[in-house]
């Protein structure tokens, strides 16, 4: 593929826990970084999970995803004769995924890399290209024009369009092995419960079995309480929410946050 899905990024002040989570959940494996101040990496042999420091002015949540690319002139070329309101900026040498930080035209924000750019170093986790057992299967992006953005990840990244079932209004777009998957935002969708904005909406983890994972879900927190996921579908509001994920993530059988809030669905392998 011309393109691939290389990380997905994570603000929270409690990173240092996360990183832990993860390791211990879903069996990544973590970076030999030199200075975990900075940030925590975790990897599952294909996708690395960035997990930054929250900063002033900066909100928690899941971030953006990290797209790396054979030829950057390419995309930079396709970006401008086809979708001319997409744009990038070069990042600084500090963020290890990352070479230039872009948006698409909806205003999703996203990184792309090249394999030998000069101001990406190799600091974070190795990946093999193989992936683990339980790994990051799809990230979800809610946007307004969902068939447009379809189009430009198309156009612009060479990502393959999957079908969904008959009436599904995603889009789903592989790299041939994690999807990006692309929902409708609609204002309407959040009656009776907190409204997100469109952007980044969750992660996709495949499990080799479903009950051992939750079973090590149970025995991660009684070894650490604090790792304790927090619960989703809990009272009136968190019950549509949870009504609405199972809606808008139909590939996905089990949803959960990590321990700050990020949300994360699971499906059993096939």
């Amino acid at each position: 593929m011309f393109a691939k899905i290389n990380h997905v990024a994570i603000v929270s002040e409690r990173y240092a826990l996360l990183g832990k989570f993860y390791e211990s959940v879903f069996g990544m494996k973590p970076s030999g970084t030199k200075n975990p101040a900075r940030a925590i990496t975790v990897g599952d042999g294909y996708v690395g999970l960035n997990i930054n420091p929250r900063k002033a002015g900066r909100a928690a949540g899941l971030d953006h995803f990290g797209i790396q690319v054979e030829d950057v002139e390419t995309v930079f070329d396709r970006m401008r004769t086809k979708y001319p309101s997409a744009d990038w900026v070069q990042r600084p040498t500090t963020r290890p995924f990352a070479g230039l930080t872009a948006n698409d035209p909806d205003g999703n924000v996203f990184d792309i890399s090249q394999k030998d750019m000069k101001n990406r170093h190799a600091s974070y986790v190795e990946n093999t290209g193989v992936q683990n057992d339980r790994h990051i299967s799809h990230v979800a992006v809610r946007t307004m024009h969902p068939d447009e953005m379809a189009r430009f990840y198309v156009d612009v990244f060479e990502f393959a369009e999957q079908n969904g079932k008959a009436g599904d209004p995603n889009h789903y777009l592989s790299d041939g092995k994690v999807t990006l998957l692309i929902m409708p935002w609609k204002i309407q969708n959040y009656a009776g419960q907190s409204i997100l904005t469109s952007g980044m909406d969750h992660v996709g983890f495949t499990v080799e079995n479903m009950d051992k994972f939750k079973e090590d879900v149970d025995e991660a927190v009684g070894v650490n309480p604090v790792m304790n996921p927090i619960p989703v579908g809990k009272g009136k509001e968190s019950g549509n929410r949870l009504e609405l994920l199972k809606q808008q993530c139909p590939i996905s059988e089990y949803f959960l946050s990590d321990p700050d809030y990020t949300m994360l669905a699971v499906r059993q392998a096939n």
